[in-house]
């Protein structure tokens, strides 16, 4: 005969832990994300030193004369390179990388949880993102860009454009070997570079290549925050709910076909 203690039938309940454990043992996983992408020198490459030279060097270069004033075009779509940057290349490539040598699968079965897991990488992307912004609005204004409120409601639009860079991230990570994810991360970087509209105006683009650079994540995003931090554009409405789309599919799209393990 069965008895029934607590909602357990016959043998004792998994013991579960409190939230407060919960959290400490995300705070320490994030802190350990953060401790290996700074370590990770082609992560701080990619992450840092990429959309800060882009800053320096197309501010500097007459590459973008059809701009009144090339910094005020420039920092918004250098915030959203280091987004792109951070939130797909960095993190997809490193969780690539750790799905290839069991790493994913190991730390799953831990009382962390797989959703702790992903915490803990989405907040250290945060924390990487936090201090790069700091850094390029530094950068920014030193070489003339007035610094403004609308930078507030310009790190919300930022916010989306990293749930939708990460969903990418992770979906390539999920699904394609670790060489493969690789190289289909550089590859789509440097694509997206180019027709993003972060250093160089969309309109600069052929007509066709314009029309389908601005159904993509990285002008949609480089384009919103763009026209959140320069009034005198207009809110980029289109672009915006191209970005949202990007930033719903995306996650989903990973969390479904996303495998632990080569």
């Amino acid at each position: 005969m069965s008895t029934t203690v607590a909602g357990t039938t016959g043998a004792a309940a998994a013991p579960r832990r409190s939230p407060s454990r919960r959290a400490r043992g995300v705070a320490a996983q994030t802190k350990v994300e953060l401790a290996l992408t700074l370590r990770r020198g082609e992560s701080l490459l990619v992450s840092m030193l990429i959309p800060l030279g882009v800053l320096v060097f197309f501010s500097k270069v007459d590459a973008i004369s059809s701009v009144k004033n090339p910094v005020d075009f420039l920092v918004p779509g250098v915030l959203a390179l280091a987004v792109m940057s951070t939130a797909m290349v960095s993190l997809g490539i490193a969780t690539g990388f750790e799905r290839r040598y069991g790493v994913l699968k190991r730390l799953g079965s831990t009382p962390l949880s797989r959703g702790g897991l992903l915490t803990a990488k989405t907040l250290n992307v945060l924390v990487i993102e936090i201090v790069q912004t700091v850094l390029i609005v530094g950068v920014g204004a030193a070489l003339g860009w007035d610094v403004t409120w609308r930078v507030i409601p310009a790190l919300g639009v930022l916010l989306i454009g990293t749930v939708a860079f990460a969903g990418i991230g992770m979906l390539m990570a999920g699904t394609l070997r670790a060489e493969a994810n690789l190289a289909a991360a550089n590859a789509l970087y440097l694509f997206l570079l180019f027709t993003g509209g972060m250093a160089y105006p969309l309109a600069k683009l052929p007509a066709a290549a314009e029309t389908v650079a601005r159904a993509l994540p990285a002008a949609a995003l480089a384009e919103s925050v763009r026209g959140v931090l320069d009034p005198g554009r207009g809110f980029a409405s289109g672009e915006f709910a191209v970005l949202c789309i990007w930033a719903l599919v995306m996650p989903l799209a990973a969390a479904r076909w996303f495998r632990w393990e080569e």
